[in-house]
């Protein structure tokens, strides 16, 4: 029985915190690879892992010249990973910052944003046909956008807003950026998505509000001038069309709730 049981044993001897550290480096590639799901990061990795293969197949099987050459491009792979990732990465650190156990000591969540003031300007905007677009920050900070605009620092309200997505005004053309319910600044400029599956009648607006709802977590409002519909562009999605009770429900769900995406 006792040699038995020593066939059965490890060949090596294993603790608890080896056991431990395996899971913790499974469990962060797991939350690595989620992350990356659906990105074009994604599929980037997946080459810097060929790479990485080929290098070694090239040194198992005496490839001196392919060795070398891969051993070059790997050296200075840190560097491009750094500058392809950077999206990918600044948005994962945001998620890390978001964790349950951090999220005590995180500023006042979103809920001072006034719906009913949102949904009133969009409706008269919509109603005037003036093209609008109006971020507001969640979880993720929105102060390097909020920058590249004129700071306000005033209390968000349905008459502001109006005013100042006024043709003829100069602020018209650009975003307002609203945090914990007051607009910081307007006439901001917005990164572009670069989807290539977007309708080619979705105007720079629309493609703006994609862009910073595929970096950071902010809710996006759009109202198109051409066609006077109100669009809500979340998480790289864009809901358009949305009646004014649809709208309402979902910068609640949104808002206060923090859900991710709302409801199609």
């Amino acid at each position: 029985m006792s040699g038995r049981w020593q066939l059965l044993r490890l060949p090596v001897d294993v603790a608890p915190r080896d056991l431990a550290d395996i899971f913790l480096v499974a469990l962060l590639f797991y939350f690595l690879l989620r992350a990356l799901q659906g990105r074009r990061a994604l599929v980037m990795l997946w080459g810097i892992l060929i790479l990485v293969g080929g290098f070694l197949a090239a040194q198992a099987a005496d490839l001196i010249t392919l060795a070398a050459i891969l051993d070059k491009v790997l050296f200075y792979l840190p560097l491009a990973v750094i500058v392809l990732f950077q999206q990918d990465i600044r948005r994962i650190l945001a998620a890390v910052g978001q964790a349950p156990l951090l999220r005590f000591f995180a500023t006042a969540p979103t809920r001072q944003v006034l719906v009913n003031d949102l949904v009133l300007a969009c409706r008269t905007l919509r109603s005037r046909r003036y093209g609008a677009l109006i971020v507001i920050e969640r979880a993720e900070g929105l102060r390097s956008f909020a920058e590249t605009g004129i700071p306000l620092d005033a209390l968000c309200t349905y008459d502001l807003l109006v005013n100042l997505f006024t043709p003829g005004t100069p602020l018209h053309d650009g975003a307002v950026i609203i945090q914990g319910g007051r607009i910081q600044a307007a006439g901001c400029f917005l990164p572009l998505t670069l989807q290539a599956n977007i309708s080619s009648e979705l105007g720079s607006r629309h493609r703006a509000a994609l862009g910073i709802s595929e970096e950071t977590d902010a809710v996006a409002l759009v109202v198109s001038e051409e066609r006077g519909e109100v669009s809500v562009a979340v998480g790289g999605t864009l809901h358009r069309d949305l009646e004014e009770q649809a709208l309402r429900d979902l910068l609640v769900q949104l808002l206060y709730f923090g859900q991710r995406e709302g409801q199609r």
